[in-house]
């Protein structure tokens, strides 16, 4: 792992100033090959204002490593196996990769799912063959509860490990 000594990984809130930017960043065939591919530029102008409009149900933020964008990470409200949850997900850009910055972040996102005190539970749905993310979320703390299937985006139904963490002690 190429990770620095001294480093400081924050998590900003989204915005409308550089959120769009950065999901463009994200949108890359090596970036989303797990997750069904690139979307057309209307598809993630979409997903940008609905990461700024999830008022109190969820949390997106830019990943920053140093001053500089990392990539982003959120929680949002999703029903799973009839329960109310948080679930998550992140993307790191090419050049932050391999330095734990998914991990580091995926830990402070709990953290804030957890002071948001809505759910017990927050869940990531990393596909069964996507290495890094699983590993990403063992590295967090979070509990490999099995294999299931999701779809992701629409219509794209796809092999995934649910993975767990409890956000309450009740």
């Amino acid at each position: 792992m190429k990770r620095s000594p001294a480093r400081e990984l924050r998590l900003e809130p989204w915005s409308d100033a550089d959120g769009l930017a950065l999901l463009h960043g994200l949108n890359t065939p090596e970036m989303t090959a797990h997750l069904g591919g690139p979307e057309t530029d209307e598809k993630v102008a979409d997903r940008h204002r609905r990461y700024l409009a999830l008022d109190g149900k969820g949390q997106m933020f830019r990943i920053t490593l140093d001053g500089r964008t990392a990539g982003s990470i959120g929680y949002w409200e999703t029903t799973w196996q009839g329960e109310q949850v948080w679930e998550t997900g992140w993307g790191v850009l090419p050049d932050f990769q391999g330095m734990g910055v998914a991990a580091d972040a995926a830990r402070l996102v709990v953290e804030k799912a957890r002071a948001a005190g809505r759910h017990e539970h927050l869940h990531a749905f990393p596909a069964t063959d996507h290495g890094a993310s699983n590993a990403v979320c063992r590295k967090a703390g979070f509990t490999l509860r099995g294999e299931s299937t999701v779809e992701y985006p629409k219509g794209n139904w796809h092999a995934c490990n649910d993975w767990r963490v409890t956000l309450s002690a009740g």
